[in-house]
């Protein structure tokens, strides 16, 4: 016969209600974890102080133009500044857009923040384009914000410089384009006169260059308001034109009415006219006098020699008289 098995009496439960038995409910005391109150304090006070780094390194990289942000279509306003591309030509439009759709932006554009969550455009304006017609095409969200750099330029010279550069950088300029900034320029104000525009603008262009451009800002100030494709002239063409509207006064007046007369429809059109007229006055720049002698000008064309001055007198006149003879 097994024996049977003799159980222990049941310990005693604890007291639930024991002050002792509430405070260690498990019989023994916790492990201390808590760290002490002033080892929490330093602690947090550190994880502030960081934050406070952090965020303060966040807003200096976003005024310094060192952080990306994205910033809505609407508030881009496309017309802060006046633009030095007159237009921008379909194709590379096409291939910008075609990128954009695939790839997404790749290279933010820069603006100026004019507050109120309105920001003015420096450069960038192919890509705003681009992203608009991609959004108003699609409709799609991606396209609705474009990524952007804030910039902070010294005055509204500095902007203008910092268009200036990156477009030179990313996109040749028409010589008439360069002109019409620097004109544009000095007539705002912003530069004491346009040699002081095109000093300004193009720093880092040869002397050389820079004379071009000033040719054309002449050129732009004197027919601008008649020209329909003035970003299509060849440089040859408007340097030649420049010089023979300051030979002959009245070309300009006879050119601006041939374009208003029969305004071209294309680029091509408005080249032959100019051309045109370049030859009607090829006799007037032809004649024009230059001084080859102290008091004495001297002007000449097929047929025709006209000296002029305080020197030409009778006695000149006996003396060139002599000369011919004796040839």
């Amino acid at each position: 016969m097994a024996r049977r098995k003799r159980l222990s009496p049941m310990p005693d439960l604890p007291d639930a209600e024991d002050p002792m038995t509430q405070r260690y409910p498990q019989g023994v005391a916790p492990t201390a974890t808590r760290r002490p109150p002033v080892a929490e304090v330093a602690a947090d006070a550190a994880t502030r102080a960081a934050l406070d780094r952090l965020s303060g390194e966040i807003a200096a990289a976003r005024e310094s133009g060192r952080m990306v942000v994205s910033v809505p279509l609407a508030a881009v306003e496309a017309g802060h500044l006046m633009r030095d591309r007159l237009h921008h030509d379909a194709e590379e439009m096409a291939a910008l857009k075609a990128s954009l759709a695939a790839r997404g932006q790749q290279t933010p554009v820069e603006v100026v923040d004019l507050g109120g969550g309105r920001y003015g455009l420096i450069s960038g304006a192919r890509r705003l384009a681009a992203l608009s017609d991609l959004h108003a095409e699609t409709g799609e969200s991606r396209f609705a914000e474009i990524q952007c750099l804030i910039r902070s330029p010294e005055g509204a010279a500095g902007a203008y410089l910092a268009m200036v550069e990156e477009n030179e950088i990313r996109a040749d300029l028409s010589f008439y384009e360069r002109g019409r900034l620097v004109a544009e320029a000095a007539r705002m104000g912003l530069f004491e006169d346009p040699a002081a525009a095109a000093r300004g603008l193009f720093a880092n262009a040869p002397a050389a260059r820079r004379s071009k451009i000033l040719t054309f800002a002449g050129l732009h100030e004197t027919l601008g308001a008649v020209l329909r494709f003035p970003a299509a002239i060849p440089e040859r063409l408007g340097l030649a034109l420049a010089a023979a509207l300051k030979s002959d006064p009245g070309l300009a007046g006879r050119l601006a009415e041939a374009l208003r007369k029969s305004p071209p429809a294309d680029a091509a059109a408005e080249r032959r006219t100019l051309e045109r007229a370049l030859k009607k006055a090829a006799p007037a720049r032809a004649e024009t006098a230059r001084e080859v002698a102290p008091g004495i000008r001297l002007a000449a064309k097929k047929g025709r020699i006209v000296l002029s001055g305080g020197a030409v007198d009778d006695g000149l006149a006996e003396a060139i008289a002599g000369f011919l003879a004796r040839r």
